[in-house]
């Protein structure tokens, strides 16, 4: 971790999903470490209520355990800028932040802040984005609104809560449409919001690092039908597996991966990615890739939010490791065979 920067939390999931449960028990477990939350929620679950007195005047209240919890009034960048300012001057003491969203956000643009402004960059290095899905509405609110359905998409991290109130049947059907939704969110069922604290910091979602977690299985999820192909590229999108009764729904946010063995030019592929970015870029909610390049003995990470890009080198490639570019992204109805085509024209 970048010494002196603070890591940054982004909690989102829809209306009673559990999130307030679980920062309650992030805010008053001893873990040792001091939090910082902040609350965009506008909703009647406040956490103030129930294990705060809150000094009206003061919005920025320290707890018996160290943390401190801060109702955003003013926008977030000012509210991040205002707690490391007086984290410097020793005014507060925490350690990492959380930051609550609404049920109804979209997290982009909040994510987008630790990028966009430079104050904040200096201040923060945005850890990851953790989306809480209730397994018992998930259904319906999956099918009815989009900003459920975003949240997901944005995922470093999933927890399922109230998984104890459904059928096994049920919850799997749940994983298995999320898993299309957004492959790179490892999923974890949580019970009121006990969840070791290990698995909700430091996770390095936004960190630019060699390692790209889409589940190997999912990417093998078609190997079968492919393996007669001679020709050495093959662009997965985990559509054949072998549950079709899962497939009722088909949801605007989807995922799709490319691969190939053959290079990357990196003049090409700049300049198709800036052209889609420009194009698709509301809609592109996460992507992410580890990269072959022509001319670099190094792995190039990249990953983006919507219009924001970075990308960076990383590790070499080991002696005798098979050189493979992959990337997967995520967005609402995005044109998979522009993508995968212009992709394909991009490398050497």
């Amino acid at each position: 971790m970048t010494p002196g920067l603070i890591p940054a939390t982004i909690l989102t999931g829809f209306l009673g999903s559990g999130k307030t449960t679980l920062l309650k028990r992030v805010l008053t477990e001893a873990h040792g470490q001091k939090i910082a939350v902040i609350e965009n929620e506008f909703g009647e679950e406040n956490i103030d209520n129930d294990i705060l007195v809150a000094d009206s005047a003061e919005q920025i209240v320290q707890m018996n355990n160290g943390c401190v919890c801060c109702s955003i009034r003013e926008d977030l960048r000012s509210t991040l800028s205002d707690l490391a300012e007086r984290r410097r001057k020793g005014e507060l003491d925490f350690d990492r932040v959380v930051i609550e969203t609404t049920g109804l956000a979209d997290p982009g643009p909040v994510a987008q802040t630790f990028f966009i402004d430079d104050e904040i960059a200096e201040s923060y290095l945005l850890d990851s984005v953790l989306t809480l899905v209730d397994a018992k509405h998930a259904e319906s609110q999956l099918d009815s609104r989009q900003e459920a359905r975003r949240q997901v998409g944005f995922a470093d991290q999933i927890f399922i809560s109230k998984s104890d109130l459904v059928g096994e049947a049920e919850v799997e059907a749940l994983v298995h449409r999320l898993k299309h939704m957004n492959p790179r969110a490892p999923q974890r069922k949580v019970h009121f919001g006990e969840v070791p604290i290990a698995s909700v910091f430091d996770l390095k979602g936004f960190n630019l690092n060699s390692k790209l977690d889409i589940d190997p299985d999912f990417l093998e999820a078609d190997d079968h039908d492919h393996h007669h192909h001679d020709h050495d590229h093959d662009h997965e999108h985990g559509e054949a597996c072998d549950h079709p009764h899962h497939h009722a729904h088909d949801d605007d946010v989807k995922s799709f991966v490319f691969r190939s063995k053959r290079p990357f030019s990196p003049a090409k592929l700049e300049d198709f990615l800036g052209a889609i970015v420009q194009v698709y870029g509301p809609k592109m909610l996460r992507y992410k890739g580890v990269l072959n390049m022509k001319g670099s003995e190094r792995k190039v990470v990249f990953q983006g939010v919507h219009q924001l890009m970075g990308s960076d080198l990383g590790p070499k490639w080991a002696p005798g490791e098979e050189k493979m570019s992959k990337m997967v992204f995520i967005g609402i109805d995005l044109p998979k065979e522009v993508l995968l085509q212009g992709l394909e024209q991009c490398l050497v």
